[in-house]
């Protein structure tokens, strides 16, 4: 994943960026309808695995800092996740009631989860040898998840690619238009073999990378498959670090469909699609002992995504045994419990109208506007009107009605001493007309 500002700043003095050019206009769009139902998902797992596991430190960017480079890059011989079941893992993600996963098929270590034909650093020269990103793809079809797939742009483990991690300048032996060519035959054999619902791209800040390649490699996959959906972390960030790739506007020249803000909540925007990717602890890989996130922040986190108009896609690192810590999994299933219950507040909804803040979030659907509470700061709950519409009824959501006033452009919900959900109570306004329409307030 991408690190912090400074690191990025220093990359792009040291390597000076290739000169671009304005992004081709005639590149073929993800049809509408396709991102409208990836928008309705709002729940998804993200999955950062490979052999860094074994050494319990961040994938790929620990390679020749934390884990000197030769012992990062032999890791693989010792590979065995013997206790790895792809069923378990997607059921994990059913059970929590997640609707889409996804798997770092590579990250910028370059180690492959698939039997690529064009690196031979990939799972079948482990003592494992099964195809993890093929294993995934059948059971996400066997329990109706729809199977996503991570790539990155960069490779500091490939000879052709100008960058070693742990050495500095450019490569002169290096081979950029190979390396890209690699990266393209990749893509196919993933499209090809696995039909991924979605592609997760990363790595788009160093200056090797330029926005031809990423025209070019763009191109490439919709031709292969039109409908996919493609982040917007192709298109190069290296002139522009400040801005970046992190944010949740998609700009007018992206090169891909959805914005991508990480190890943070986007704000509200109505326009532009997105999703926001957030560890369940502190590292996207196993760390032995990480902190975990509480129940508490983990279902407000996804309530605020949603009522901010994006998806969230939370992060779980398993170990090298091939097993989700039991911790993990337990917290993902109350997770799950509480959608059993509060679930029509999330799925398929918009966000908004009110921007999500520490109090309550809000989301809409039909003629219902849900209002997520956090806390219960006094007996009454004051919002904005809603412009040309009427409440006809207030209630919890699976519970009891709720007083209410409206007058002097205000509503005053009536709040119960006791809160129906420490962590989320949905209360539901019903109105008389869509709440779809209703403004950003």
């Amino acid at each position: 994943m991408k690190q912090i500002l400074g690191f990025l700043l220093l990359i792009s003095t040291i390597f000076p960026v290739a000169a671009q050019s304005p992004v081709a206009g005639n590149i073929p769009h993800t049809p509408k309808s396709v991102l409208d139902d990836f928008m309705d998902q709002r729940f998804g797992m993200f999955i950062h695995w490979g052999p860094v596991s074994l050494r319990g430190t961040e994938i790929g960017w620990s390679r020749a800092y934390e884990v000197p480079v030769a012992e990062y890059d032999n890791l693989y011989k010792q590979f065995n996740p013997t206790l790895f079941s792809a069923d378990q893992w997607v059921k994990t993600a059913k059970d929590a009631g997640m609707k889409y996963l996804t798997i770092t098929s590579k990250h910028h270590d370059g180690f492959c989860l698939w039997p690529t034909a064009w690196s031979s650093y990939n799972i079948m020269n482990s003592p494992y040898k099964k195809d993890i990103v093929g294993e995934l793809a059948r059971s996400c079809k066997k329990y109706g998840i729809k199977f996503c797939v991570y790539f990155t742009v960069l490779d500091w483990h490939d000879p052709d690619y100008p960058i070693h991690r742990g050495r500095e300048g450019i490569d002169p032996k290096a081979d950029m238009k190979k390396f890209v060519t690699t990266m393209k035959n990749e893509l196919q054999e993933i499209i090809k073999n696995y039909d991924p619902y979605m592609l997760w791209f990363d790595g788009n800040w160093e200056s090797p990378w330029t926005d031809e390649y990423a025209q070019e490699v763009y191109a490439h996959i919709k031709k292969l498959k039109p409908d996919v959906i493609i982040n917007n972390r192709l298109k190069s960030i290296s002139q522009n670090i400040e801005a970046g790739s992190d944010q949740n506007v998609l700009h007018q020249d992206a090169i891909g469909d959805y914005a991508t803000p990480e190890q943070k909540i986007g704000e509200l925007n109505m326009n532009d699609p997105w999703e926001t990717c957030m560890t369940i602890a502190t590292q996207w890989s196993w760390k032995p002992d990480d902190q975990m996130k509480s129940l508490k922040e983990c279902i407000q986190t996804l309530a605020k995504t949603s009522g901010g108009n994006g998806n969230l896609l939370f992060n779980v690192g398993p170990m090298p045994s091939g097993q989700i810590e039991a911790r993990q999994v337990k917290r993902l299933q109350e997770m799950g419990s509480w959608l059993k219950t509060y679930g029509e507040s999330i799925y398929s909804t918009k966000g908004g109208p009110y921007k999500p803040n520490e109090i309550f979030a809000a989301t809409r659907k039909g003629n219902k506007l849900y209002i997520h509470l956090f806390q219960r700061k006094s007996d009454g709950l004051t919002l904005p009107a809603l412009p040309g519409l009427k409440i006809l009824k207030a209630r919890f959501l699976k519970g009891s009605k709720l007083p209410y006033k409206a007058s002097n452009g205000q509503i005053t919900l009536s709040i119960p001493e006791q809160l129906p959900d420490p962590n989320d109570s949905v209360i539901v306004l019903e109105l008389d007309g869509n709440a779809e329409s209703l403004p950003v307030i």
